[in-house]
This record gives structure tokens, sequence and C-alpha cells, in this order.
């Protein structure tokens, strides 16, 4: 399945059509489209689970994900320090939100998805193929749903995760990035896409 086989119209968004949640140290729009943000050191999103702590000054660009919508984020892969991460993030606000993308962990690129609904659950597994790359995340909305998916370059999407999002709820969307452990994460988005929902959940 192409996830953005629906009817309606794909929109490249501009980078300042979006509101930064956490502004960076840096946020440079580039000529060929791309964005080049560093993230200021000692940040992320989390709560509570395992770690014992709430952190929600990660930096997030967001534009609104209203229901029946999708929204992707691409990125070039090429950080390696203990918890550097990047990809998209759905927040309504902070005890609700989901964050999805890459992730380096113990050793290893992970493509995984932190939900959390006043508590953090997070699920990753390795993608060490991924890193160097360019990788797109998605975020589609259709019911009392979020389906999140994945690839790298133009490979075949992988569903990341199913969670519950309320028809109702007020969200927003778009790039994150977080440097838990670090100073000088820079990472380079290079598109930043919103349409209709997918059509399925499966082909």
């Amino acid at each position: 399945m192409d996830a953005v086989e629906s009817s309606g119209t794909v929109r490249q968004l501009g980078w300042g059509e979006g509101e930064w949640l956490n502004p960076p140290v840096r946020a440079l729009p580039l000529g060929d489209g791309e964005l080049v943000v560093t993230a200021k050191p000692e940040t992320d999103f989390w709560r509570t689970t395992a770690y014992g702590f709430v952190h929600d000054d990660g930096h997030g660009l967001l534009a609104p994900l209203p229901a029946g919508t999708a929204m992707e984020v691409s990125f070039v892969v090429d950080y390696d320090r203990q918890f550097d991460q990047a990809g998209l993030l759905v927040r309504v606000d902070a005890e609700n939100w989901v964050k999805t993308g890459l992730e380096y962990c113990d050793g290893v690129v992970q493509l995984g998805a932190v939900v959390t609904r006043d508590l953090s659950d997070w699920s990753s597994a390795p993608v060490p193929e991924w890193a160097g790359r360019t990788v797109t995340v998605r975020a589609s909305r259709a019911g009392d749903a979020l389906t999140v998916r994945a690839r790298v370059d133009r490979e075949a999407w992988r569903l990341v995760r199913l969670a519950p999002l309320a028809p109702d709820a007020v969200a927003t969307a778009g790039p994150y990035c977080c440097a838990p452990t670090r100073d000088g994460l820079t990472v380079r988005f290079t598109g930043w896409t919103h349409g209709p929902a997918d059509a399925a959940l499966h082909e």
C-alpha cells in the first residue's frame, strides 16, 4: 500500500508555517528547501515511566493536524550519540502526545515511537542499515486512531505503531528533535507535508 493513496491534496509545508514548541539553538532554512536545526543540550520529551523524570523541553515545529489528515516529515539520520533523536511529534498537550522517528540508543540507530497518555510507553527496533540515509515518518489520523509508519529512501512503508487519539482532540504535529545527553546535535530536515489520512489501515 502507498500510504498517501486517498482523495485530496498532499501539500508541502513551508518551515515558516509552524510554531516552535521550545525553540532550538538555531533553525536555519536552506535554499534547497531543507531546514537545519541545532538542538539545545539535555532536551527530551518523556513522562515518568522507568526513568522517574518528566521532560517536556524538546524542540517541535508544529502545525495543525485535524482529524482525517496525515503529516510526513523527512530527515537525514547522521547522529551517533546516546539518545540523539529526530522525527515527527504529534501533540495534544503536555500529557498526551506521540513522538516517532529514529533514535540512537545503545550503539545503534533504532526506529521507534513513544506514546504518552499521562505516562510514556516506548517501543523500538534496531535499523542500523538506515544510518546516513533519508528517513520519512508519517502519522495518519482517522477515527479514534493515529497510525504511524516509516520508510527509508523510497522503500516500502513499515507500520511502527497504532495508537489511540480521540476524534475530537485538537492536535498539532511536525518535525522534532532532542539531544538528551550532549551539546551540538544538528539535524537536517528535508521535507514536511500535510494531506489526507491513509485510505486504509491495511492493504
